[in-house]
């Protein structure tokens, strides 16, 4: 594919190279081959399908979304790439079957860069990948410091990117041009970036790390929703008593729900600080909320009583909500001093090697190992220490196995130094 490119360089340096020689990166203005129309119909999907199917090869995959205009993560665009043919751009709002192209995305290797981002929406559209390459995962293995894709694009093949429609309104139709050529570019090379990748994680003995965590984000890519997500608002903080804390619950919901009625990303329709003074004043007449900053837009302003009746609900609660929930995992640092003082001193000398190792391997240490499953297995050590149970301790807390094999020689010694029996 990437002699597709001697357009942007010179006809004798193609021959040499299929980068551009110069030190002076290449800006990409539009994809080679060009802008095809968006697929909004069953039979150019049909059509695009079958100029994909007749090649090989690792397929480029991205998604534009409208995050924190509309409600959810929804796809509002989706690009493809395969080398030898134009990019494919799909409508899936459009009323098309995206069975085919499920079909024939299935045993396809996806290529995507920061694929957690991706794969959520397009699980929404049924779209589930079997083998992923993780173009932002594997340059963060690699040791790259800046690891955007324009910024890895112009580090390993020369090229630069414009990103300046990064944020804009993806659901609106008809799409403009310049938007289209925005989205096409991000799988115009994506294909080459990983190629270029694959070779650098190959020359670091580092390919087998990668493709561990690409087959760990395809068996885990199954989305939980959070528990109590209201506590995530911005400013909680701020309220002292449960019965407030009641309140926000309340209003937090109310506004997911009418977020979701009405389309539209629910701190666009009622930003997280109107949500907590409300809970702090909790009015009870809707004069009284209409004063509160937010709620006295043209459309809020008629959903007053809806806010009105959340509070009421709240003061009608037999048991307000509780400050704090009991945690599913180890308790904050702070309070380990005084029950396990032991587990302390080893976290602080774990954190300090796994530090070290990721100096030394150039990898960043919270992808050597989450800091989760560090502080979970370090709260309870193995009561029967051995490098076995040390083992099998890691895999249950979901490490990979070059994750196991490169933290156990330097977590080892540790554990059986405040190992006690």
């Amino acid at each position: 594919m990437l002699d597709e490119f001697c357009t942007h360089t010179t006809a004798n340096s193609c021959a040499e190279s299929s980068f551009p020689s110069s030190t002076t990166p290449t800006l990409l203005e539009a994809p080679v081959s060009g802008v095809p129309p968006v697929v909004t119909t069953q039979l150019a999907l049909q059509r695009a399908i079958e100029r994909l199917d007749a090649l090989t090869g690792p397929v480029a995959i991205d998604t534009e979304r409208a995050s924190g205009i509309r409600y959810g993560q929804r796809a509002y665009l989706i690009q493809l790439k395969r080398a030898g043919t134009a990019p494919v751009l799909i409508d899936p709002i459009a009323p098309i079957d995206l069975e085919p192209l499920y079909q024939f995305l299935a045993p396809q290797e996806w290529v995507l860069h920061a694929a957690t981002q991706d794969l959520p929406c397009l699980r929404e559209l049924e779209l589930i990948p079997q083998r992923i390459f993780d173009t932002e995962l594997a340059s963060r293995l690699a040791g790259y410091q800046k690891v955007g894709l324009a910024s890895m694009v112009e580090q390993l093949l020369g090229y630069t990117l414009k990103k300046e429609y990064s944020s804009v309104d993806w659901s609106s139709r008809p799409l403009p041009k310049e938007w289209l050529v925005y989205a096409a570019l991000d799988v115009e090379i994506l294909v080459d970036l990983r190629d270029a990748l694959e070779e650098v994680l190959i020359s670091q003995g580092k390919l087998q790390y990668a493709l561990e965590e690409f087959d760990y984000i395809v068996r885990t890519n199954h989305p939980q929703k959070p528990r109590d997500p209201w506590r995530k608002t911005k400013g909680i903080h701020e309220l002292s008593t449960k019965s407030q804390l009641t309140v926000l619950r309340n209003l937090w919901y109310e506004r997911e729900h009418l977020a979701k009625c009405k389309d539209i990303a629910p701190k666009r329709l009622l930003p997280d600080a109107s949500l907590v003074q409300a809970a702090r004043q909790m009015p009870r007449t809707v004069p009284q909320l209409l004063k509160i900053a937010g709620f006295q837009t043209r459309a809020l302003a008629r959903e007053a009583p809806r806010w009105i009746r959340a509070i009421a609900r709240a003061h009608q609660e037999k048991d307000y909500v509780p400050f704090t929930i009991p945690s599913q995992g180890p308790p904050p640092l702070k309070s380990w001093e005084c029950r396990r003082p032991l587990s302390l001193e080893l976290i602080q000398e774990a954190k300090a090697a796994i530090n070290q190792l990721s100096e030394d391997v150039n990898i960043p240490h919270n992808n050597i190992l989450a800091p989760n499953t560090l502080r979970k297995i370090c709260w309870d050590m193995p009561r029967e220490l051995s490098a076995e149970s040390l083992k099998d301790g890691l895999i249950a807390l979901d490490a990979r196995p070059w994750q196991v094999q490169l933290t156990m020689p330097v977590l080892l010694p540790l554990f059986e130094k405040f190992h006690t029996p």
